[in-house]
């Protein structure tokens, strides 16, 4: 192993041993993500089956949701660092705050979807349900 192999897998090693605590926090949101991602599809999968059209996957689409996936890794660890390194002492727990905020986002997209795959209005109903509960 040479020197610039050395260094660089010394580099990687610092990172992920510095950023080991948001792994938690990463995978429950990729987990939001990956949930949204797939009904997603299935929803306009649904859609495009009751309008009578053929259906074809879009890898525009993925590319997005990878796109999203990167910037909300990228998110929670800033957010982390921010905890972690500046507001220590105010204990402001920014990540979990910011990992809840995309996961509730990503829950209310799955509504959404399961909403189109169904074909029910039981989750539009529920989707209603919480939004007059959250305007009180």
């Amino acid at each position: 192993m040479g020197d610039a192999d050395r260094f660089s897998a010394g580099w990687v090693g610092a990172l992920a041993t510095l950023f080991a605590p948001v792994a938690e926090l990463t995978a429950c949101a990729m987990f939001f993500v990956a949930v949204d991602f797939v009904t997603g599809v299935a929803a306009d999968r649904a859609a495009a089956r009751r309008r009578g059209e053929a259906w074809r996957f879009s890898s525009r689409k993925a590319w997005r949701t990878v796109r999203k996936a990167g910037l909300v890794m990228l998110g929670i660890c800033m957010a982390w660092l921010i905890d972690r390194c500046v507001a220590e002492a105010m204990e402001l727990r920014l990540a979990n705050l910011f990992t809840g905020f995309v996961c509730g986002v990503e829950f209310w997209s799955f509504l959404e979807n399961a909403s189109v795959i169904s074909g029910d209005d039981l989750f539009r109903k529920v989707r209603e349900l919480l939004s007059k509960h959250r305007s009180r």
